[in-house]
């Protein structure tokens, strides 16, 4: 008897029982009204008796009277009965009565909720067989079910389908209705494999057909969806919901084909795209980081590594080399001021445009952080580093990125060929310059 009982069932709370949860009784007091009486009395103080006809009934009725008062008084003071609900928490000790209780626990402990276990045994009576069993948990889930409780559907379903009693139908019902809670729980590939469980048992089960075609039409399975309509219409020509299923999968698998005719169209477009863009760069002599694979063969592993590794400056800032129509190439630039821990961003730059150019336009105005106003166009040193040997490379500003882009030294990183802005003759440039082996581009 101590063991836990852990099942689903909850108890079915009647839609009245608000109405019961009134305050304790009031008690009302009412003079009591005697009637004459022909029985005699003994008189108080060891007082002769006197006739019947000479009780004092004034004063008898004055003692029942205190009497009744002293037992009300009870009620009235301070004093509470064993076992009375505390006032100002009356509904919630009122929950816990199994009768009245809105939500039971799962798992229910017959020492810490006897009563409570022993209403569930009566319900769920073991010494049923297991249809009776089984009809029980159906219905209770069926009730869940109208409630709009899915998950306790499930629950009761599964329930009645693990006493594996014998009645094919009944099986066949519960698997059924356990995919349409699934379902509206968005669980679309367990509603299917239930409907599938369903059709094994009652290969004629319309509902199971139908709740089927349904979770293949949430999967995206439209072609799967068509096939279980139609073995539903050879049952029923005109099911309405078949009907209207197996049309809108057909419309929904002629836009997937379609779609997908134009994923594979645009697929080998972009390839072909970058291919020439692979192409275009390997004429150039232009050496990206890290270099491709030697094996020319292999050239869409190729791509590959440079869409990863030398190209993918478009996810962080939305630009990236382009092969023009002409032929030539526009690529992203970045500027970096490590002076004042800023930069600037071209996304289009000509591989024709010289530097000067770029930067008489960048600094026509001078920008927020040069308090000093020291960034002017002619007054500007281009450099780049090579990072393998740790040397400088400075820029004649009136080269155009091709020359650039195509020395020996040069490898662009992450798509974005990047230079250092500094100032001719500034301190921080010296200091920066220092100790570095620089070297004159030619």
């Amino acid at each position: 008897m101590g063991a836990v009982v852990q099942r689903p069932w909850q108890p079915r709370v009647g839609k009245g029982e608000e109405g019961n949860r009134g305050l304790a009784p009031q008690f009302h007091r009412k003079p009591r009204e005697l009637a004459p009486a022909s029985f005699g009395c003994r008189a108080a103080s060891g007082r002769a008796e006197q006739p019947s006809g000479t009780v004092n009934l004034s004063r008898m009725a004055e003692s029942e009277e205190a009497d009744l008062d002293a037992f009300l008084d009870k009620f009235q003071g301070p004093q509470r009965y064993e076992g009375a609900f505390n006032p100002t928490t009356w509904e919630q000790e009122f929950d816990q009565i199994p009768m009245f209780m809105k939500d039971a626990p799962s798992e229910i402990n017959p020492k810490q909720n006897p009563d409570l276990a022993c209403l569930q045994s009566i319900i769920f009576d073991e010494e049923q067989s297991p249809e009776e069993q089984s009809k029980t948990y159906k219905n209770e889930g069926n009730d869940y079910f109208k409630e709009k409780d899915y998950k306790k559907a499930v629950i009761s379903y599964t329930e009645g389908l693990k006493k594996k009693c014998n009645d094919l139908e009944l099986n066949t019902v519960l698997h059924t209705n356990r995919a349409a809670a699934h379902f509206y729980l968005g669980n679309y590939r367990s509603a299917l494999n239930d409907a599938i469980a369903a059709r094994k048992l009652k290969p004629s089960h319309l509902k199971a057909i139908i709740r089927g075609a349904l979770c293949h039409m949430e999967l995206k399975h439209f072609s799967e969806a068509m096939a279980w309509c139609e073995e539903g219409l050879k049952l029923d020509p005109k099911e309405k919901k078949l009907l209207e299923i197996r049309t809108k999968a057909d419309r929904f698998k002629r836009t997937e084909e379609r779609d997908l005719r134009k994923a594979k169209f645009q697929e080998k477009r972009e390839q072909s795209q970058k291919e020439a863009l692979f192409k275009a760069i390997k004429d150039r002599n232009i050496k990206l980081s890290p270099v491709p694979s030697k094996d020319e063969m292999a050239i869409s592993t190729d791509l590959a590594e440079m869409s990863l590794d030398g190209l993918s400056s478009e996810s962080s800032i939305g630009a990236k080399v382009c092969l023009e129509d002409n032929g030539s190439l526009t690529w992203p630039v970045l500027f970096l001021y490590p002076e004042h821990g800023q930069t600037d961003f071209i996304s289009a730059f000509h591989e024709e445009s010289r530097f000067s150019d770029h930067l008489v336009v960048m600094f026509e105005e001078s920008p927020a952080w040069d308090i000093e106003r020291k960034y002017i166009p002619k007054e500007l040193e281009l450099y780049y580093e090579d990072e393998e040997r740790g040397d400088i490379y400075q820029i004649n500003t009136e080269t155009t990125l091709l020359e650039v882009l195509q020395h020996k030294r040069y490898f662009i990183k992450a798509g974005t060929p990047a230079f250092l802005v500094l100032v001719k003759d500034a301190p921080f440039s010296k200091n920066y310059l220092f100790g570095k082996k620089v070297h004159q581009l030619k």
